[in-house]
């Protein structure tokens, strides 16, 4: 079967970011036996006449659309994707049955499909399922019993996946050294699943609590090839913890350093497993900046949160950083159950102290279906079972909602480090845009060493 491969995402705050889950899907249904076809509307003036023209010089027998997120989870500043996509659906016509699919999909999928249309949707990884899904297509067999397929109109629980293994992305049908050049970096994959709590979060819902690690021989390999076939010589771990389990991480150094990649990189790591023997292998493998989910510097608010480290672990990995001239930032998440005036300051001074490279702060946190501050705020009647979560519904406590933003702005304005998307606090589009002319390898918050002083919607 002629396949059309469509990533709709079209957001380039703070860079565009390559389609992973994309190129996941496209070896598996090459070795099906389909041809494959690629529009990426990442880097397209007009999304809708881009699909159209596919659409009819490719003829395709099915759509496939990868949905990476559904807003950009960002408040007050807030902006949903869901009409782009719904733009996109239409665009093909009705001409092949349109599959939707990715992350930003499987938080609700029966929602999304309905709200944007297409044909069926698959929920969660979809390498296996996808070629079974087509095959079953092309043969007129029913597809509703096929482990997480979505049917349009047709009720019932989705199937749950098999526990499934990770493979080794194909991009030959992408452009990663524009991704490369235009975002400072290629992005890989080590691992699937997340263990931890924290109350927010969907990694668990979308790759299970249960963590599946890759064969560190296919990493190692991934890396040479990015290196050797796409001058790659920055890399992102998107990884939702790289440093765990930390003996795992230890070895993927080692291995770097035995095959003698030289390339930078950095990665998101849970302060609580960093230890001055990791992060040094980790600077050994070319590691030179690494991004702590932080979330808070009170303990109350860690507590609330969900995380599994406490305040000492946060001041340790912090001094260990600064003790090898590791660049770090620290994500905070301002607003959650049990925020006040007084908790707000205890994180900005704990950050003060920490003396981290960023701090990149989000006022309010998005409320997804399914997570532990879903119920929660359930519960206090912040939102009711009919409240549609498709658009962005922001969780703030009532101690604190009417005065939050402020508080921000007037802390973070005081400190040269701070980033606060939401309120445009040393960061805006204009700004991104004028820092894509450099030749910025890696995150783009490392350049805030140079920052005279903070700005609210810079230049």
């Amino acid at each position: 079967m002629k396949i059309l491969l469509i990533s709709v995402n079209r957001e380039r705050s703070p860079y565009p970011v390559f389609p992973l889950g994309l190129a996941y899907l496209a070896g598996p249904l090459a070795m099906a036996g389909h041809s494959l076809e690629l529009l990426d509307l990442c880097f397209e003036p007009d999304p809708v006449a881009a699909v159209a023209a596919a659409i009819e010089r490719f003829a395709p027998a099915a759509v496939i659309l990868s949905i990476r997120n559904i807003d950009n989870v960002t408040y007050p500043g807030s902006r949903s994707y869901l009409d782009g996509v719904r733009e996109v659906v239409t665009a093909c016509g009705g001409h092949a049955p349109v599959i939707l699919g990715g992350s930003g999909f499987s938080i609700m999928p029966r929602e999304v499909l309905a709200a944007v249309g297409g044909d069926f949707g698959v929920v969660g990884e979809g390498e296996e399922v996808l070629p079974r899904l087509l095959a079953a297509l092309a043969q007129g067999e029913d597809v509703g019993l096929l482990p997480g397929v979505l049917v349009r109109g047709k009720d019932g629980h989705v199937l749950p996946h098999p526990v499934q293994l990770i493979g080794t992305p194909d991009r030959q049908l992408f452009s990663v050294e524009r991704y490369s050049r235009e975002g400072g970096m290629a992005n890989l994959q080590t691992k699937r699943g997340c263990p931890f709590s924290c109350i927010y979060c969907t990694y668990p819902l979308l790759e299970g609590s249960r963590m599946r690690l890759r064969p560190i021989p296919d990493i190692i390999a991934e890396i040479r090839a990015l290196r050797d076939g796409y001058g790659v010589s920055y890399l992102y771990f998107v990884d939702d913890i790289f440093n765990y389990p930390m003996d795992f991480a230890a070895d993927l150094c080692r291995a770097m350093v035995a095959a003698e990649l030289n390339v930078n990189w950095s990665a998101f790591i849970n302060p609580g497993f960093v230890t001055p023997a990791l992060l040094e292998a980790m600077v050994a493998a070319g590691c030179d900046a690494v991004e702590f989910g932080t979330e808070a510097g009170s303990p109350v608010m860690l507590r609330n949160l969900g995380k599994s480290f406490g305040v000492a672990e946060v001041r340790d990995a912090s001094r260990f950083c600064r003790d090898l001239g590791v660049d770090f930032a620290h994500y905070i998440l301002f607003g959650g159950p049990g925020e006040c005036e007084a908790t707000v300051r205890e994180t900005f001074a704990l950050m003060d102290e920490a003396g981290p490279t960023a701090v990149i702060a989000m006022t309010g946190i998005r409320i997804f279906p399914g997570t532990p501050l879903h119920r929660q705020a359930l519960e206090e009647g912040v939102i009711t079972p009919e409240t549609s979560l498709l658009e962005p519904v922001f969780y703030l406590s009532a101690a604190i909602r009417d005065t939050l933003c402020d508080l921000v702005t007037e802390e973070a304005m005081k400190r040269k480090n701070w980033v606060a998307a939401g309120l445009e606090i040393n960061i805006s589009d204009a700004m991104l845009d004028a820092l894509r002319h450099f030749p910025v390898r890696g995150p783009l918050w490392k350049l805030m060493k140079r920052l005279g002083k903070s700005r609210v919607k810079p230049m």
